[in-house]
């Protein structure tokens, strides 16, 4: 099973925490190399974002011209490349993208980011950080003779989000900076990192790696990106980490719970589990009852449903990643702290796979669940699915794994039947992944 550190915050202020990729060496943070890329030009506008994607793709502002703007889309097919090797390679420095998100400086932005805590929505962060992954891949894959992109370049994966700042002031600048770290035939990991001003210094608040796959003009097939050119010890160690991530991933996977039955260990914790349930009155398999300070799996949910309008758009007409991610988040924030009677903070957001494109006009079906709990630490698993007004059929579109601290210790959740011990498991190798120390304080996480 994987293990990453999680990121603290008391690294020094500025510099990258230590994570995958990022650094490397020892854990001591005196002691790390730290890669850099400095940007050359002003920092862009968050708000500004996806303006500028809409300027790549060609994508109409109004809705009643999208038909119009995607069949334009369709003259961009000759230059796409027939293979990677007729693509320029690229410098990890020429995708790097600072973007500035204003919020002491521009006040009239805050209300759109204000929680009633008084602190910054992290679901809006999310819908930030899936922007400027695009665009971070647009700056990699540029062909300067020609004004619009052929690609569509879409989020496949949100393989981490590691947070190392319990809150944030809605009333300090926040700055994001993203670069391309690997690249394979037809997809892209990029390294995000977020930091908050803090005097005259810009602190770190969170990392984050994401996959993007490049597609066709009309967003119908595969097309290749640009390899990337390794001009330091730094950047080759960054490549590196991403084929592990890549490895690892597929690794993840082939021994999902949905393909594969649980280890010999994790068969001898349901079991257990299951005895610790049997009531010692009778000798029965049948009747169950809880241990105390315990809830049953089925008590912890919460539902929700979207009606997915064109507002939420992407810049090719389907339903913005970022608006799911918010949606998710913020229903399985609300399940945390339901669950634990207080405040929760996230800690990290794990292994998001975007399976399907949300169309324009879907009924989005959100359903959330607590499915592992120690100490105080609450992971959440949240299942999303559409169906429409003319095909009431519900497809799965994505899942989402966040893990969240809570003010205070949690109960134990228990599973009554076989497939929610899987989720179980499924939560608690998640959990593990993480490998967080169960000393560490809460005042190092971001609220929501």
């Amino acid at each position: 099973m994987r293990r990453a550190a999680l990121r603290l915050c008391a690294l020094n202020k500025g510099l990258l925490t230590p994570g995958r990729g990022l650094t490397q060496g020892s854990q001591d943070p005196g002691k790390q190399r730290i890669f850099h890329i400095r940007e050359e030009r002003p920092p862009l506008r968050v708000h500004h974002v996806r303006d500028k994607l809409r300027e790549i793709v060609g994508a109409s502002t109004n809705w009643k011209d999208h038909v119009k703007a995607m069949e334009e889309r369709k003259l961009l097919h000759s230059f796409l490349a027939e293979s990677q090797k007729g693509l320029l390679p690229r410098r990890m420095k020429d995708s790097y993208i600072e973007v500035l998100l204003p919020l002491g400086s521009e006040p009239e932005l805050r209300e759109k980011y204000l929680t009633v805590q008084n602190t910054v929505r992290f679901g809006r962060i999310l819908e930030d950080l899936d922007s400027l992954g695009v665009l971070v891949c647009y700056m990699h894959t540029k062909i300067p003779s020609v004004k619009m992109s052929p690609l569509s370049i879409v989020t496949a994966l949100v393989d981490r989000i590691d947070m190392c700042k319990k809150s944030l002031s809605p009333e300090q600048d926040i700055k994001f900076s993203g670069h391309v770290s690997w690249v394979g035939k037809t997809s892209m990991e990029v390294k995000m990192r977020m930091f908050q001003l803090h005097g005259d210094e810009f602190s770190p608040v969170l990392d984050a790696t994401f996959v993007m796959v490049a597609r066709d003009s009309e967003n119908k097939g595969p097309a290749f990106v640009n390899p990337l050119i390794l001009e330091s010890p730094e950047e080759e160690e960054l490549f590196k980490q991403g084929e592990l991530n890549k490895g690892r991933r597929i690794a993840f996977s082939s021994v999902s719970l949905l393909k594969m039955a649980p280890s010999t260990e994790e068969k001898t914790t349901i079991h257990e589990m299951f005895l610790n349930t049997l009531d010692p009155k009778t000798i029965s398999f049948q009747s169950r009852i809880l241990p105390p300070n315990a809830v049953w799996m089925e008590n912890s949910k919460l539902k929700s449903l979207e009606i997915c309008h064109p507002q939420e758009r992407n810049i090719f007409n389907r339903i913005f990643g970022g608006f799911l991610m918010r949606k998710a988040y913020e229903l399985a924030w609300v399940t945390a702290c339901s669950f634990s009677g207080s405040r929760a903070f996230v800690v990290a957001v794990d292994d998001i796979m975007f399976q399907k494109p949300v169309e324009v006009g879907s009924l989005l079906f959100l359903s959330s669940q607590v499915c592992f709990t120690q100490n105080n630490y609450i992971q959440v698993r949240v299942h999303t699915e559409v169906a429409s007004f003319q095909d009431t059929e519900h497809v799965t579109t994505n899942v989402f794994h966040f893990t969240f601290m809570s003010e205070k210790e949690v109960p134990l959740v228990f599973p009554r039947t076989y497939g929610e011990s899987m989720l179980y498991l499924d939560g608690q190798r998640h959990f593990n992944s993480m490998s967080i120390p169960v000393t560490l304080r809460k005042d190092c996480f971001m609220e929501p």
